[in-house]
């Protein structure tokens, strides 16, 4: 399952675990931007214990141009099939370097990365996807803590992403984008490096795999049956107080962003929408096909904006 909101600048398809992911979503009906991450309830990593707790996402001073919607526009030439599954920090000659091998527990930090390309330098020319030229990603070991950031970039090529507070254990850090130059140009890239931050860490188990989830007084229901390698019909249904809600805003130029880590590699995937934002009328259901090439529960979330904030469901999903 799934559905992201990389959907305006591009029409994307998804892969995960280094196998394509068709995804080709249509929104039943229609239906506001915010950048930030979203750490999730009851297993909140991060600095803000609630799943709608976002920080502030840092513009690219100088450099985060493209805010605007791009709803409808066909990027053609663009490459969204060798993505792969996000666990190497290289692919095709462009590397995630930092110095940053350890971040403090229990207080807000900055994590600092560049992209180089295959001549070895650092890559400053992104284009923009989703509003941003960079998505980051911090998932802890065990799936939780989960944060979406959108870092600054100075002129240099370095990227500084502001991450809320880390509890103690192992952290995968995962950059999104797509380079505007270069060999790579038109390609759509996932890299990850791991961060240690220590401390004590207690595991948190995974919750089981459930159809339904509830965040901030919304109930998110998935209805279709996923097998690995084949695409199946699933719909998301989003209601509050037992009333379908009908007035999903954009974000991030669609009305739905979900990102997925398979349980035990934390293999990524990067599902999204396909569909014309009309205005802020989005929901209540949102029907797609999907493939999930990699069998095993998944760990999703989903990120969806009601009244300017932003909701952040997180369930497991099992797929055969």
């Amino acid at each position: 399952m799934s559905f992201t909101s990389r959907i305006a600048p591009r029409r994307r398809t998804l892969v995960a675990a280094g196998t394509a992911v068709v995804l080709a979503v249509t929104l039943a009906a229609c239906g506001s931007s915010k950048d930030s991450d979203s750490s999730m309830p009851g297993m909140d990593h991060g600095a803000h214990p609630s799943a709608s707790s976002s920080s502030p996402s840092a513009s690219a001073s100088g450099m985060d141009h493209g805010h605007g919607s791009t709803s409808g526009m066909d990027h053609g030439g663009m490459d969204h099939a060798g993505m792969g599954d996000g666990l190497a920090d290289t692919k095709d000659g462009y590397k995630l370097t930092s110095t940053a091998t350890e971040l403090p527990a229990g207080k807000d930090s900055a994590y600092s990365f560049q992209i180089t390309g295959p001549d070895g330098k650092p890559v400053t020319a992104f284009a923009v996807d989703q509003t941003k030229r960079m998505h980051f990603y911090a998932v802890r070991a065990d799936l939780t803590g989960f944060q979406h950031l959108h870092p600054s970039m100075t002129d240099d090529g370095t990227w500084t992403a502001a991450l809320t507070a880390l509890q103690p254990g192992t952290w995968r850090t995962y950059a999104s984008f797509t380079p505007d130059d270069g060999p790579g140009k038109g390609k759509d890239f996932v890299l990850s490096r791991t961060v240690t931050v220590p401390g004590a860490a207690e595991k948190t188990p995974l919750p089981q795999a459930t159809t339904s989830t509830e965040v901030d007084g919304y109930t998110v229901t998935v209805k279709g049956v996923l097998m690995a390698g084949m695409a199946h019909p699933a719909t998301v249904s989003i209601s509050k107080d037992g009333e379908p809600v009908t007035d999903l805003q954009p974000y991030l130029d669609t009305y739905a962003h979900l990102t997925a880590f398979h349980e035990g590699d934390q293999a990524f995937a990067h599902l999204h929408p396909e569909t014309k934002v009309t205005g802020d009328h989005g929901g209540p259901d949102l029907s797609f096909q999907a493939m999930l090439p990699k069998p095993g529960n998944w760990r999703m979330f989903l990120q969806f904006q009601t009244g300017g904030k932003l909701h952040t469901a997180a369930l497991t999903l099992s797929v055969s």
